[in-house]
């Protein structure tokens, strides 16, 4: 087999490596051109392509999350996720894949460092053992296993105790699609709960709420007004899956708008994560 075939037969691994590391279709696509330029120009014999690519990968993103953190420090607004969309029947055969997209998870990994997220991902997520871990971030056994222990009892602690499934979430983001099309306020605090969180990513570019508002009757009339308001163009909305959980895809002469994503709780929406920048939404299949 030769390396463009070798290199391709990984290729859907890495781009979920790269994308779960920094949240961004775009660097994540970049990363991936990157280790290819970097694997076809390796004189050495690999022994084991998938352990290579995946630590070249892996230590890219890292470095480039290092040298992003000044850029989403000075970011406008909410920094959000740049939204991943895909079929709902892609990702309700593999929940646990589908859950480490969702944008709860990846706003939860923006708290731990670039090589805490890269040993708590190989681990958690893709299954590496802790040796080829180690070898990745230049970090010991011990080491490793630690940052994966901290890492999960902090992030056990932010998730909801209750989970849907998910024929329950795509019920529950229909309805929310229905009542918001129909500017009914009173359906949406009921399917909303009491301390729900909406975020909107703006960057800077469009008009955005520039801090989260809190609260199910604030969050309603928000999102009615934003319905009602004239200087908001005529939205086509539909449920598509955004990072692998049912979210909505907003659409003007069918072009991508905005996105919501949602996290969920009990039977409830616990936030709502709206991306209108539309520098992220290049990816975004409308």
């Amino acid at each position: 087999m030769n390396r463009l075939d070798l290199f391709n037969q990984y290729r859907s691994l890495l781009f979920a490596i790269a994308y779960r590391m920094l949240a961004s279709v775009t660097e994540a696509e970049d990363i991936v051109q990157e280790a290819w330029i970097r694997w076809q120009s390796t004189e050495s014999v690999v022994q084991s392509p998938k352990a290579f690519l995946s630590s070249t990968v892996t230590r890219l993103c890292i470095d480039h999350l290092r040298s992003a953190r000044m850029k989403r420090e000075q970011y406008i607004g909410t920094w959000l996720p740049e939204p991943l969309t895909t079929e709902l029947t892609d990702v309700k055969d593999c929940a646990e894949l589908a859950e480490s997209l969702s944008f709860a998870f990846l706003m939860l990994l923006e708290c731990l460092s670039p090589e805490e997220r890269a040993v708590f991902l190989l681990r958690e997520v893709f299954d590496y053992d802790y040796k080829a871990i180690a070898k990745t971030v230049g970090k010991s056994i011990p080491n490793c296993r630690q940052i994966v222990c901290r890492a999960r009892q902090h992030l056990v602690l932010r998730r909801p105790t209750i989970a849907l499934n998910c024929h329950d979430k795509d019920i529950l983001v229909e309805q929310f699609l229905d009542y918001w099309n129909h500017g009914d306020v009173q359906g949406l605090i009921a399917l909303m709960a009491e301390d729900v969180t909406f975020w909107s990513d703006g960057g800077g570019k469009v008009v955005a709420a520039q801090k989260p508002l809190y609260g199910c009757i604030k969050v309603a009339r928000f999102l009615v007004a934003i319905r009602r308001s004239r200087l908001t163009p005529t939205l086509v909305s539909q449920v598509v899956a955004v990072n692998g959980q049912p979210g909505v895809i907003n659409t003007v002469d069918k072009k991508p708008h905005s996105t919501f994503s949602f996290e969920f709780a009990s039977d409830k929406i616990r936030a709502i994560f709206a991306v209108v920048n539309p520098e992220k939404l290049g990816a975004v299949k409308s």
